[in-house]
């Protein structure tokens, strides 16, 4: 009887975790769609402007950049599967690519700000300043949603590498993956708000 109970109790404390990573997904979920209504509003009110700043982005980096996180949703998903199914090997081999594959966006999204701050596109700039009200609001918004989804990078980042050691040191295995497969949808949200973002600012123009 304790052991049925202990069984079920482990259950429902699986359950509640995966509870409570869904409920904070859907605080995450409210915090970004505020600002995409936010961007909605000002790209109704500034058409010519936002098509205007959007053509001095980089495409091929943002395009490059979501290859990039939905490939590393790809090895998330392989990781936690390969757990399951008693590939630990293979597990923490894409779990870690994962963790190379952020890290590479991370890099990819350095080298796009610092172009563009060079460029002198960046907030309260010269440049911008004497540009229209519009493109100065579609800049603000671009640092603002991409520099908060990056912070959501960085810290999968980390998250992901701690699911890494506890792997490594058994504490997350086949039968107890519950840790990992929150950790995964964390990191899923994070690659399907950056597929909301590339077109609202690479393809604008």
């Amino acid at each position: 009887m304790t052991t049925a109970a202990g069984a079920h109790g482990g259950h429902v404390d699986h359950e509640g975790a995966r509870f409570g990573m869904w409920l904070f997904l859907f605080t995450e979920i409210l915090l970004f769609g505020g600002l995409f209504i936010l961007y909605a509003a000002y790209r109704a009110r500034y058409p010519n402007e936002f098509h205007e700043a959007g053509g001095h982005l980089d495409a091929v980096i943002g395009v490059a950049n979501t290859v990039i996180l939905l490939t590393s949703s790809l090895t998330m998903a392989a990781s936690i599967t390969a757990l399951r199914t008693g590939q630990r090997r293979r597990a923490l081999a894409s779990l870690a690519g994962t963790i190379a594959l952020g890290v590479l966006f991370l890099v990819n999204k350095y080298f796009e700000w610092s172009g563009e701050i060079a460029r002198g596109f960046y907030p309260d700039s010269p440049l911008l300043a004497g540009r229209p009200q519009g493109e100065q609001i579609f800049f603000g918004l671009y640092y603002s949603m991409t520099g908060l989804h990056g912070l959501h990078v960085m810290a999968g980042i980390v998250l992901l590498a701690v699911m890494l050691a506890l792997v490594l040191r058994h504490r997350i295995t086949g039968g107890e993956y519950h840790k990992l497969e929150n950790a995964g949808l964390y990191w899923h949200l994070v690659d399907v708000i950056w597929v909301f973002l590339l077109p609202l600012f690479y393809l604008a123009a």
